[in-house]
């Protein structure tokens, strides 16, 4: 289970070093691609099998499932880990994200997040998180 917070800062040439936390875990060789809210998501192999198995189960004869899968799917590349920790976000990743300097590495149980601070900085306000777990709790997900 990927847990924590992680600031790193990405090179001129959209190299990131991996938390040694998260390393561990994620192997030589994981899989980042477009995540939801304008984050990356960050799979181990093991994880990013599973969700690929998922969505070969479901087949593409819906057309929100053959649109999504373009944007998960298409948008997904295998960053192997160099001797420094470091791996090579592609451009349109960084694009996407819109990683320029700052970036926050962030556990979410089967992969990580990788924000741009500042934008990391909006979107984890928490301001709302009596609202959002009251009405977790309406779906059956209580703590």
């Amino acid at each position: 289970m990927f847990m924590g917070e992680f600031e790193h800062s990405i090179d001129a040439k959209g190299r990131l070093i991996v938390p040694a936390k998260f390393r561990e875990q994620l192997g030589v060789e994981f899989v980042v691609t477009k995540g939801l809210d304008g984050c990356l998501y960050g799979y181990p192999l093991s994880e990013w099998s599973k969700v690929e198995e998922k969505f070969r189960e479901n087949g593409s004869m819906d057309k929100d499932s053959r649109k999504f899968a373009r944007f998960f799917f298409g948008g997904a590349a295998t960053c192997e880990v160099d001797k420094q920790g470091r791996i090579l976000i592609p451009g349109t990743l960084r694009e996407f994200a819109g990683l320029k300097k700052d970036v926050v590495f962030a556990g979410n149980l089967n992969r990580i997040e990788i924000w741009d601070k500042e934008e990391w900085a909006k979107v984890s306000s928490f301001d709302d998180m009596e609202e959002v777990a009251e009405h977790l709790s309406q779906l059956g997900l209580s703590i």
